[in-house]
């Protein structure tokens, strides 16, 4: 079994590749896509009757939206659609293992790496956007210039920590299955393959509160910046 989806080769042109981890994460990308449409196309009103698949959407986007206003309660509508999609492409990632020769982008290295490099560019985007260019590159350099270098290997290691933290937990996991279904009876592993679905959807959970901390946390800075002048 390849370590990594990256190591399955469907078609190969010279130094132009598809692998498993390209193929399968468009396959995420156009399965929400249509779903997303297909749901989303005929939405009534509130004093209409909904189909169950717009109530389950609602629920989802419902549950997502309490967790961030939990932890960034002001504009939190304006992080939901971002945040949202993070959580849904890697829990149907992980959910879609249920299929015989599905293997979850997530599992790649360079998958976990896009998307902890688009919190790292969501984080400076948000923090900009509430405080300013010059206003949010300020608090890099408080209390002193010096702390610059400190505040840049933080956000390096922070971006990395979160690549890694969800590389290792699924490709770990389906490689503890790979391994399960050759050595152990067959019960044994489908136990297993159910215990990885669940954690699929835990760690896309936490990849999604981390995000928002994140978030918060330039947000944050802005309200302290903003108390600081008041007082």
């Amino acid at each position: 079994m390849p370590l990594t989806p990256d190591n399955t080769i469907y078609w190969q042109w010279g130094f132009v590749h598809l692998n498993a981890t390209i193929l399968f994460t468009w396959m995420v990308m156009l399965l929400l896509t249509l779903v997303s449409w297909r749901v989303s196309r005929r939405i009534r009103r509130e004093d209409e009757p909904r189909t169950r698949w717009q109530n389950a959407l609602e629920v989802v986007v419902q549950a997502i939206r309490a967790q961030i206003r939990e932890m960034c309660p002001e504009h939190s509508d304006t992080y939901l659609p971002f945040v949202g999609t993070l959580f849904i492409f890697i829990a149907v990632s992980s959910l879609l293992e249920i299929i015989p020769g599905w293997r979850a982008p997530t599992g790649s290295l360079s998958t976990t790496a896009a998307l902890a490099i688009s919190v790292g560019a969501a984080v400076h985007a948000f923090g900009i956007w509430r405080q300013g260019f010059w206003g949010y590159l300020r608090h890099y350099i408080r209390p002193t210039f010096l702390m610059l270098p400190f505040h840049f290997l933080t956000e390096t290691t922070r971006t990395l920590a979160l690549a890694v933290r969800l590389f290792g937990n699924i490709m770990s996991g389906s490689m503890i299955v790979g391994i399960l279904l050759v050595i152990a009876p067959l019960a044994f592993p489908m136990i297993m393959q159910a215990f990885g679905l669940l954690m699929g959807i835990i760690q896309a959970y936490i990849f999604g509160v981390l995000a928002t901390v994140y978030i918060a946390a330039a947000v944050q800075a802005h309200r302290d910046q903003e108390g600081a002048a008041y007082e």
